[in-house]
């Protein structure tokens, strides 16, 4: 099975947001900002990309994005809970039309049995609400980001294709 670059995956992002006039943003805790960093490694990205936010430490969470702490304490940093409320925060803040966000247990440690280590959820915002997946690599950290990563952009792909296109295609 032949895996997209990333960096294909992100050219494909900006032309599907350029031709669609959307912008993005990112909230990001276990990819450290690599969402962002590989958006910006393209050149043209300022086109589309409003900034990110790199959440890490709970705090960081409610007074960057607005997460509330009761539900960091009911569901944890890592749940779909907070990753609905990380991207809905980074839409807000930025004035993004869509904001992605990423929240998980990268390892080698800080997994448990209920949350082991690869858990990760996914989330998009735009204005007609929030998407979330979840997902449960196997792969060490480094791999872990990774597919945390490209599981991010493939969702906010997917988020921005169903848009209408705004702009007529060159």
């Amino acid at each position: 099975m032949d895996v997209e670059p990333l960096s294909q995956l992100v050219e494909r992002l900006q032309a599907s947001c350029l031709e669609r006039g959307l912008s993005v943003a990112t909230a990001e805790s276990c990819t450290g900002g690599l969402v962002a960093k590989l958006i910006t490694d393209v050149a043209g990205s300022s086109g589309y990309f409003r900034g990110g936010v790199v959440s890490y430490a709970d705090e960081a969470k409610t007074g960057l994005l607005g997460v509330a702490e009761d539900q960091l304490v009911a569901h944890g940093a890592v749940s779909a809970q907070v990753a609905r409320s990380m991207a809905a925060g980074a839409l807000t803040r930025t004035g993004a039309d869509l904001a992605v966000a990423v929240t998980g247990v990268s390892g080698p440690e800080g997994g448990s049995p209920a949350k082991p280590v690869g858990l990760t959820y996914v989330a998009v915002a735009a204005g007609g609400g929030v998407q979330v997946r979840r997902f449960v690599w196997a792969g060490d950290r480094a791999a872990n980001r990774e597919a945390s990563a490209r599981a991010a952009l493939e969702l906010l792909l997917e988020c921005v294709s169903a848009r209408p296109r705004t702009a007529e295609p060159e």
